[in-house]
C-alpha cells in the first residue's frame, strides 16, 4: 500500500471523526432538540456507512461491532449501520496466485489438480476459492488478501489516535465503556484472525467439541496445505440457515432446527474456553437433511472459569424467574453500575421476559425495541468490554432463530436445551433445585422485607452520590466551556490582527488562546482521572 493511499486514507478516518465530535459539542452549545439530535445521528450514521463501504479493511468490521452497541449509541445512528455485512470486491486472480505460490514455495499445479480463478466469496480479510486436490477431493482454499496487512495496519493507527482523543477530551459521565479497552480487544481479535493457522487450530478444537452432536457438520482441514495466510478446508454444501424458503422446500422442522442451533451454541456461552464471535448467516449453514454446518473461525473469543460460573447463575436464574438473583449476578458480572436501583432492574427484567408471544403480532415492535433501548440507556447499564464480542455471537443466534421461527418465545426455545445441557454437565444438581426453592413467592416475602425496610437508606445515599457525582462533574465541564470560549475569542481577535499589523493585540490574542488550551487541557486532564478513580472505585467494590 503506497505511502500516499495511506495518508489519505488516515485522513478520510480522522477528518470525519473531528467533525462528529464538533457537530456534537455544537448541537450540546445549541441545546438542539430531541428531533434535531435523530436527525444529526442519521446523517451522521449515513456517512459513517458511506465511508466505512468506501475505505473496506478493518473498518467494515468496527462498524459491525458498533452496529450491537444500542447501549452506548443512539438508536437514529444504530439503524444506519445495523446491517453492515463484510463483502468487499476481489483482489486480481494474479495477486493471489502470487499469494499461493509463495505461501506454497511452488506452483499451483503441483498442489492442486485444479482452481477456480473466480472467487465464491470476498470479505476484508480473506477470499474463498474453489478447488481440487490431487485426489480429485473439492476443497474450499481461503486467501489472504494480499495488501491487507498494510491497511489493518493503518487503520490501526486511525483508531488509535481517536480513542487517544476521545480518552481526554470526550467526557463519558455514565461510565459505559473503555474505549481504550474495546480498542486493545478489536486489536487483539483482528491480529489473530489475520493468522490463518491459528483458525486452523480453532477449527481442530471446535470439530473435537462437537464431535458427538449429531446433524452438525464442521469442515476438515487439510494442515499439510496450511500456511499464515492460506487455509484449506474440505468443501460442504448448503444454504443459509435464514433462508425460509429453502427450510420450507425441505420440509424441515423449525423448532427443532432451533432447537439444535441453540444446543451448539449454549456451550460455547455458559463454559469456560473458547467461542465462535462471528456466527452470522453466511457462517451458519443448513443442508437438505436438516444438517447444520458451522463456518469461519477466524474471529473467536474466550471466556474464563469465573465469568462462566456467573453465567451459568444467571441463566439458571432467568428460567427459574429469579429476577432478583439475575439483578445480583449482573452486577458481579459488572453490566449493572453500584448506583443502580435492583428492584427497577427487577421489574425490567421481569417485564422483558415474561411477554405473551401471541400479543407480539399486534404490536409495533420497533417501537418496543426503541422503547427498550431508551430505558437502558437511561439506566447505570453498560455492557463490559470483554463481552463485547460474547454479545455480538449471541445477538447473532438470537437474531437468526427469531428468523427461522418467528412465533416462538426465544426461552421457550431455550429452557429444553438448557435443561438437557445442565443434565449431561458436571455441575451440581442441588446448586438447580435451591435457585428453584430461593425462586418461590413464600421465601421472596421474607427478602422483600428485609429490602422495604433498608431502601429509604439505600435511596438516600444514592441520591446524595449522584448529586455529588453530577456537581463535580458540571464543574469540570463549566472549567472546559469557558477556556473554550476565551480561546475562540483570542482566536477571533488575532486573525483581524494580524491583517492590521498590530504587534501588541496578535501577541495578546496569541497568548491568550495559548493560555486556554493549556487551562482546557488541564481541566479534560483532571475530568478523566476523575471519571478514572470513580470507575476504579467501582471495580474495587465489585
Amino acid at each position: 500500500m503506497k505511502a500516499n493511499r495511506k495518508w489519505m486514507r488516515m485522513c478520510k478516518v480522522l477528518s470525519f471523526a473531528i467533525a462528529v465530535v464538533i457537530q456534537v459539542y455544537w448541537y450540546r452549545f445549541r441545546k438542539k432538540t430531541d428531533s434535531e439530535w435523530d436527525k444529526l445521528w442519521v446523517k451522521i450514521g449515513q456517512k459513517f456507512r458511506q465511508m466505512l463501504f468506501d475505505l473496506e479493511g478493518l473498518l467494515i468490521k468496527v462498524g459491525q461491532m458498533l452496529s450491537i452497541r444500542a447501549d452506548i449509541l443512539p438508536s437514529s445512528f444504530i439503524q444506519q449501520i445495523q446491517d453492515l455485512v463484510d463483502h468487499v470486491p476481489p483482489s486480481p486472480w494474479a495477486d493471489i496466485k502470487l499469494v499461493l505460490e509463495k505461501e506454497w514455495g511452488r506452483p499451483i499445479e503441483e498442489m492442486l489438480l485444479s482452481i477456480e480463478t473466480k472467487s465464491i466469496a470476498s470479505a476484508s480479510i480473506g477470499e474463498i476459492y474453489q478447488g481440487r486436490l490431487k485426489d480429485g477431493t473439492k476443497v474450499a482454499i481461503k486467501v489472504q488478501r494480499p495488501i491487507i496487512k498494510s491497511i489493518i495496519k493503518t487503520d490501526f493507527r486511525s483508531l488509535a489516535i481517536i480513542v487517544w482523543f476521545v480518552r481526554h477530551f470526550v467526557p463519558l459521565p455514565k461510565g459505559f465503556i473503555s474505549f481504550k479497552l474495546l480498542f486493545e480487544e478489536l486489536k487483539y481479535v483482528i491480529e489473530r484472525e489475520l493468522d490463518f493457522k491459528k483458525e486452523m487450530n480453532s477449527i481442530n478444537h471446535f470439530r473435537q467439541r462437537f464431535s458427538s452432536f449429531s446433524k452438525l457438520t464442521i469442515p476438515e482441514v487439510f494442515p499439510e496445505l496450511c500456511t499464515s495466510r492460506v487455509l484449506v478446508m474440505e468443501w460442504v454444501d448448503g444454504k443459509r440457515i435464514t433462508d425460509v424458503d429453502f427450510l420450507n422446500q425441505c420440509q424441515i422442522d423449525r423448532n427443532e432446527l432451533s432447537q439444535r442451533l441453540f444446543r451448539a451454541f449454549i456451550p460455547q456461552w455458559l463454559e469456560a474456553g473458547v467461542f465462535h464471535a462471528d456466527p452470522h448467516a453466511g457462517n451458519v449453514l443448513v443442508q437438505a437433511n436438516g444438517t447444520i454446518v458451522l463456518l469461519d473461525f477466524g474471529m473467536v473469543g474466550e471466556i474464563s472459569k469465573k465469568d462462566a460460573m456467573n453465567f451459568q447463575e444467571l441463566f439458571q436464574a432467568i428460567l427459574m424467574k429469579n429476577y432478583s438473583k439475575a439483578v445480583g449476578i449482573l452486577i458481579d458480572l459488572g453490566f449493572l453500575l453500584p448506583s443502580v436501583n435492583p428492584k427497577i432492574i427487577e421489574g425490567l427484567l421481569k417485564e422483558a421476559l415474561s411477554f405473551d408471544v401471541g400479543q407480539l403480532k399486534n404490536m409495533d415492535l420497533f417501537a418496543v425495541k426503541k422503547e427498550m433501548n431508551d430505558i437502558v440507556k437511561s439506566l447505570p447499564i453498560h455492557v463490559p468490554t470483554r463481552f463485547i464480542f460474547l454479545g455480538r455471537s449471541v445477538v447473532t443466534i438470537e437474531g437468526m432463530i427469531r428468523t427461522i421461527n418467528p412465533d416462538k418465545e426465544i426461552l421457550e426455545i431455550a429452557k429444553p436445551v438448557f435443561m438437557d445441557w445442565f443434565k449431561e454437565s458436571n455441575l451440581n444438581k442441588w446448586t438447580l433445585v435451591l435457585n428453584w426453592i430461593d425462586a418461590q413467592p413464600f421465601f421472596q416475602i421474607f427478602r422483600s422485607i428485609a429490602d422495604l425496610l433498608s431502601f429509604p437508606q439505600q435511596l438516600l445515599k444514592q441520591k446524595e452520590t449522584l448529586q455529588q457525582r453530577e456537581f463535580i462533574f458540571c464543574m469540570y465541564e463549566n472549567q472546559k466551556k469557558r477556556a473554550f470560549y476565551i480561546g475562540a475569542i483570542g482566536l477571533i481577535a488575532l486573525f483581524p490582527s494580524l491583517y492590521l499589523q498590530h504587534s501588541l493585540t496578535s501577541i495578546i490574542s496569541a497568548g491568550l488562546a495559548g493560555v486556554s488550551f493549556v487551562l482546557y487541557f488541564i481541566s479534560a486532564w483532571r475530568q478523566k482521572n476523575w471519571l478514572s478513580f470513580i470507575d476504579y472505585n467501582k471495580d474495587s467494590r465489585r
